[in-house]
């Protein structure tokens, strides 16, 4: 072969299993795309994919060359970047992952400082707050909240992000200033519920006890499955809220809302940058999660 791109282009069709989409995540025409694998193909004497109607899939021998080729790639880009220090300018796509909340409340705020030091840097930020496929779609690192539950990936601990417990200062003259879990009782306050799934069970107020964490229950004014939805109910004073520092200071901060409990604060949130592979870890992913954990440090317990 003359050279690695190839490689890279049979590598985003087998990791997105689509020759449309790897074309569009590579800047390229799709009939393009087909030439190169059908060459490689014909290059290396078998067939790597099995294409149909709706999918694109591995054959066996196509999946034991992915592995190589994968890694044969992170070694290309790593070789490329040894020499560089880490000031040097970060060139090339990177497309990362994050909960949306997040995004909005402190990354995209220092996001302009990043760009303007790496003006070619090519960035692609997917804000969801589901579980995105790693490989699937494309993505070279993802901000995960929580614990990691697939051992198969790859997660650097960043720190665990603060929680708060707030309220609006209209509801707080409603039902008065909590002092200790027994006014959240007497006083009969109540919380909005945050659940991923609505009809779930409502999980109560969290507090720390002994060595861990327990759960008060409180009646819940309402039910809501988006987080944004969660502090919006939180600002309109439906309800108390426990929600990350983070998203919530700047309405602490102007008054919007008032924190209350602060002795009583929910777990800290875990935060992990998550790779699929370790050998992922590109000077673009390297000088990434080096950045965002210095944007995130001010917000950890």
């Amino acid at each position: 072969m003359q050279d690695l791109h190839a490689l890279l282009v049979f590598a985003r069709v087998a990791e997105m299993a689509s020759f449309t989409r790897a074309a569009d995540s590579l800047g390229i025409q799709k009939g393009r795309v087909s030439i190169v694998v059908r060459d490689l193909e014909r290059e290396m004497g078998v067939a790597l994919l099995h294409r149909t109607t709706r999918s694109v899939q591995l054959t066996e021998d196509g999946r034991a060359f992915y592995l190589r080729a994968r890694d044969l790639l992170a070694d290309a880009q790593e070789l490329q970047s040894m020499f560089s220090g880490q000031a040097a300018s970060l060139r090339g796509r990177l497309r990362v992952d994050m909960p949306t909340e997040l995004a909005r409340s402190v990354v995209i705020p220092a996001l302009p400082d990043l760009l303007m030091a790496h003006p070619e840097l090519e960035l692609e930020l997917s804000s969801t707050d589901r579980r995105v496929d790693l490989v699937q779609e494309g993505f070279d690192c993802v901000l995960r909240l929580g614990p990691i539950v697939d051992e198969t990936l790859i997660a650097r601990s960043l720190g665990k992000l603060r929680m708060t417990n707030a309220a609006s200062p209209k509801y707080l003259e409603r039902y008065g200033m909590p002092r200790t879990l027994d006014d959240l009782r007497s006083q009969r306050h109540r919380m909005v519920s945050y659940t991923r799934t609505l009809g779930a069970r409502h999980a109560g107020w969290e507090y720390p006890s002994g060595d861990g964490y327990a759960s008060l229950p409180l009646p819940a004014s309402m039910q809501v499955n988006s987080v944004q939805t969660y502090h919006a109910a939180g600002l309109a004073g439906i309800g108390l809220i426990q929600a990350g520092y983070s998203a919530l200071a700047h309405h602490i901060e102007s008054g919007a809302l008032m924190e209350i409990l602060p002795d009583l604060r929910p777990e800290p949130l875990a935060a992990s940058l998550v790779v699929a592979h370790r050998r992922n870890l590109s000077q673009r992913v390297r000088a990434f999660m080096n950045w965002i954990e210095g944007v995130l440090e001010p917000y950890f317990d």
